[in-house]
């Protein structure tokens, strides 16, 4: 705890940290026009996997992208990236971002961690405060999409994001079985609870391409996060195969795109990319 704090600009220099915390995150917040969290009801269903490759697609569109990950006790962001080291200062004092590319930057607690084996055992306070950091004390610059990777479920992480960035919008990551579109609902209700808008849905893991004969084959069912966007009136993102060279570039930081810059998953990236460019712009 002790050296990821001391990586951290220190608030306690300040005059007022409470009150001068406050103004760097709206200072921060001012220079970004969409903010999005993406979310799950629970775990396993592809959402940092989503939260990235989205990323990548905005990016790859021209738009000037950050993405933070608040997931604090499961940091996979700057591996799914291939990023290394630690993050360091800039000229102003502030958090310097990761670069991935000259239009994608990031920020996680693994780059603050010296051993990325190491647990972070932390409780509710100190989870919101390096939330807030990574908003306030971060360089990020102008942005066009912040995308917020949120944990599983509807705790501490997307709490703090809900009330620290009032104009974050959730994008809900699904599977098609039901087990999975239950947990969904307790998203949308949380987002109803907490006054967020949730921007739209996507589901992931919709058909696996029979690397034979190209036909998809449904192994968990299909179209139930398009059944249940429509029956909540929300939009529907789109869909994304399953891959399983996702999982193999995700291990070895490979840019999963960058390999595979023609496959269905990167199409469907591609799409739901444009779509969300659509909507913001109308």
């Amino acid at each position: 705890m002790a050296q990821i704090m001391d990586k951290m600009p220190d608030p306690s220099n300040r005059k007022d940290p409470q009150a001068q915390q406050k103004e760097n995150v709206k200072s921060s917040l001012e220079k970004i026009k969409q903010k999005f969290i993406v979310m799950s009801g629970k775990g396993g269903v592809g959402k940092t996997s989503t939260s990235v490759n989205l990323s990548i697609a905005l990016a790859n569109k021209g738009f000037k992208v950050g993405i933070m990950d608040v997931d604090l006790h499961g940091p996979d962001v700057p591996r799914m990236l291939g990023l290394t080291g630690m993050l360091e200062l800039s000229r102003n004092q502030k958090l310097a971002p990761a670069s991935f590319s000259d239009n994608l930057k990031a920020v996680s607690i693994e780059s603050l961690t010296p051993s990325k084996d190491d647990a972070i055992i932390w409780r509710g306070p100190i989870k919101y405060s390096a939330i807030q950091q990574f908003i306030g004390d971060v360089d990020w610059g102008e942005l066009d999409f912040l995308i917020i990777d949120s944990p599983p479920g509807t705790g501490d992480e997307p709490l703090t994001v809900a009330q620290t960035i009032n104009d974050a919008r959730a994008i809900i990551v699904t599977t098609p079985q039901e087990i999975a579109l239950a947990d969904v609902r307790k998203s949308i209700s949380f987002c109803k609870t907490v006054d967020m808008e949730i921007f739209g849905l996507i589901e992931n893991m919709s058909g696996f391409p029979c690397p034979h004969c190209g036909e998809s084959i449904d192994l968990f069912g299909n179209g139930g996060g398009e059944r249940t966007a429509a029956s909540f009136g929300l939009n529907f993102l789109g869909r994304i195969p399953i891959d399983p060279n996702i999982v193999l570039c995700g291990d070895s930081g490979t840019c999963y795109r960058d390999a595979y810059a023609d496959s269905k998953v990167t199409q469907a990236f591609d799409a739901v990319a444009k779509k969300m460019a659509q909507l913001v712009a109308s």
